[in-house]
């Protein structure tokens, strides 16, 4: 693997430092962050999720236009060695490496329902169909456990974070970890489970350990449509209905899973805009340290 451009050895006395004073592009991107501030925080609702990776693409232009400043530049070469810089370079490869397995697990989410939804209207058997159904609820065990490896590794590396430093890199900081925070609420939408307020990730993990009880929320909210179809797909296999119940049973999970398609594809479509400023912006970050 490469070395990376952190790691060059420069001892060059320091004569360039940070701005203090706050450049309008800093203010912009307050601006956007209180924007995503606005947002309920426990809202995992495909809207509200579509909207919030609309704000973050225009947050992280702004911080796109913020590297390309020449004082920014100096002061991120000059200060390559110090805890800051290393902290953006290396919140840069996070960020894509999240985003990546937020697209990933929503991809694979999307496709399996697809099958499902395809096999549904050939009206197969009921033993054809339940062999389906089982192989997407496999799926979503995958999804999910997918999105507990995820959430480990955010909340790991996470944890430590010094606030008593410079605007710029302040603000750097709260693009992180509030970027973190979406893909969170992102991936609790696509493995079916609840944010609380004001969370964290291990909150999100623990739930994902403990032992799942299918059609049973303990909080009194209403349940998206990834929750309904696996609610709705568990019934069909453990429980034993007439023809009719059945054939209700069956219409209803392709009403629901005709219902997940736009709002999945919504998010995807988001979210692959929204990888591809992520990697901008890593692209950016090396070009500046490599000179």
């Amino acid at each position: 693997m490469a070395s990376s451009p952190l790691n060059s050895k420069s001892n060059h006395a320091r004569s360039i430092s940070l701005p203090s004073r706050p450049h309008p592009l800093i203010a912009l991107c307050n601006e956007h962050l209180c924007r995503l501030g606005a947002f309920d925080a426990p809202s995992s609702s495909p809207s509200t999720l579509s909207n919030k990776l609309s704000c973050l693409q225009d947050l992280h232009e702004c911080v796109e236009k913020l590297l390309q400043l020449p004082q920014i530049q100096q002061a991120i070469v000059q200060e390559r060695h110090d805890t800051w810089v290393e902290e953006l370079f290396d919140g840069s490869l996070r960020l894509l490496d999240v985003c990546s397995a937020t697209k990933d697990a929503l991809i694979h989410t999307k496709e399996c329902a697809r099958e499902l939804q395809s096999m549904m209207r050939r009206r197969v058997g009921d033993m054809v169909l339940e062999r389906e159904v089982r192989k997407y609820l496999m799926s979503r065990k995958v999804v999910k456990k997918a999105v507990q490896k995820a959430l480990k590794g955010m909340e790991r590396k996470c944890a430590e974070k010094n606030h008593e430093t410079l605007t710029m890199v302040s603000t750097l900081r709260e693009v992180e970890a509030v970027t973190l925070n979406v893909f969170e609420s992102l991936m609790s939408y696509v493995a079916s489970f609840k944010l609380r307020s004001k969370s964290s990730s291990w909150s999100l993990v623990s739930k994902l350990l403990l032992p799942k009880r299918v059609g049973c929320e303990n909080e009194e909210t209403e349940r998206s449509e990834l929750e309904k179809v696996d609610a709705a797909l568990y019934s069909i296999i453990s429980e034993r209905t007439t023809k009719s119940d059945y054939t209700m049973q069956v219409e209803n999970v392709q009403d629901l899973l005709g219902k997940l398609e736009p709002n999945v594809q919504d998010l995807e479509e988001e979210l692959e805009c929204l990888f591809r400023r992520l990697i901008k912006t890593r692209v950016s970050l090396l070009n500046i340290l490599s000179n």
